[in-house]
């Protein structure tokens, strides 16, 4: 009996804790999911932070996305420090696809589907030791968007 109600106050108690944390710990970019345009996505997510065009991201996606319903997406990086990286597709409703929290010991790669409503630009964004970096492609939807 002992042993029941010391794991009921340990999970008393572990609720009480998470209760009592603020909103903001849980709260992940949720603003920026529901943005509905690109500067606003990139103003929730990175502030003031300027984003510079960036060659050493390795950006991966179809040219042609055959279903729009799932278009494969990979990408990553050698830069140094990252901590988030972002998947933006322009032409979405909400632009906003994948946000990905990096831990310092991990290797910035990430790997993913998203869905392209219409042909749009794509773009990933890494955000790395208070910078930011930008790589963009152009997706041609066939099927399962606008056709266009």
């Amino acid at each position: 009996m002992n042993m029941n109600r010391r794991k009921f106050v340990r999970s008393l108690a572990l609720v009480t804790t998470l209760a009592a944390m603020p909103k903001l710990v849980f709260a992940r970019a949720v603003e920026a999911f529901k943005a509905d345009s690109v500067d606003d996505v990139i103003k929730n997510l990175l502030g003031d932070i300027p984003v510079e065009e960036s060659d050493q991201i390795k950006f991966k996606i179809p040219d042609i996305a055959e279903n729009g319903a799932v278009v494969p997406v990979s990408v990553s990086t050698d830069l140094e420090g990252v901590d988030r990286i972002y998947i933006v597709i322009d032409n979405n409703p909400t632009p906003l696809s994948a946000v990905f929290e990096i831990g310092q010991r991990s290797v910035a790669d990430v790997s993913t589907r998203v869905k392209i409503g219409e042909s749009s630009m794509a773009r990933a964004i890494v955000r790395t030791n208070g910078k930011a970096y930008m790589t963009a492609k152009e997706v041609k939807v066939t099927i399962g968007g606008c056709g266009g």
